[in-house]
């Protein structure tokens, strides 16, 4: 099998994509000249001849608008601007996590301390947090001391964080699970 090493690499970005010139489709357009004053609606054939005259690209910027709304511009330096505005808004945006954490029957108090500074940590950071305690043997006949675990475990950090719970405590596959994030 053949390997191909200069494919060519697809953007990771999503950008609209904006018709132009020809592959406008509507009848008649609403335009707005290179610098910003409304033409008026007009054919569709005579506004790409207005942009032509320019030497520069009629593209639709508003296609759901009734009718279109179409802008003379420079398409080239257009698309790098909307490129320009989604790798901003791709590195302000954070990618939200879900980190769990998992508890046991027997847990002592030190460790039951050190599992509500993690999650303390995870929440910090603006992230979700699953809780589980997986049930083993003679444990799954006291269901109810394991709810009650993972309750107190849920309000100790209720007392610290203001928490919104996605997912309720609920028993599934031979263990107790929960979901909280702050709110």
């Amino acid at each position: 099998m053949r390997i191909h090493r200069h494919r060519a690499r697809q953007s990771n970005l999503h950008v609209q994509k904006f018709r132009m010139n020809e592959k406008i489709t509507a009848p008649e357009v609403r335009v707005v000249d290179d610098e910003g004053k409304p033409l008026g609606v007009l054919k569709t054939e005579d506004a790409i001849a207005i942009a032509k005259a320019k030497e520069l690209d009629l593209v639709e910027v508003s296609p759901k608008a009734e009718p279109p709304v179409c802008k003379i511009l420079d398409y080239g330096a257009f698309k790098y601007q909307k490129e320009k505005e989604a790798r901003k808004q791709k590195a302000q945006s954070k990618e939200v996590e879900v980190k769990g954490l998992r508890l046991t029957f027997r847990i002592g108090a030190h460790d039951f301390d050190v599992r509500i500074a993690q999650a303390s940590k995870f929440l910090d950071r603006g992230d979700k947090v699953h809780i589980e305690l997986p049930l083993r043997g003679r444990e799954k006949a006291h269901r109810d001391v394991a709810e009650e675990l993972i309750k107190r475990f849920i309000v100790t950090l209720q007392a610290t964080y203001n928490l919104r719970i996605e997912q309720a405590v609920t028993f599934q596959g031979g263990k107790f699970a929960a979901i909280v994030t702050k709110a």
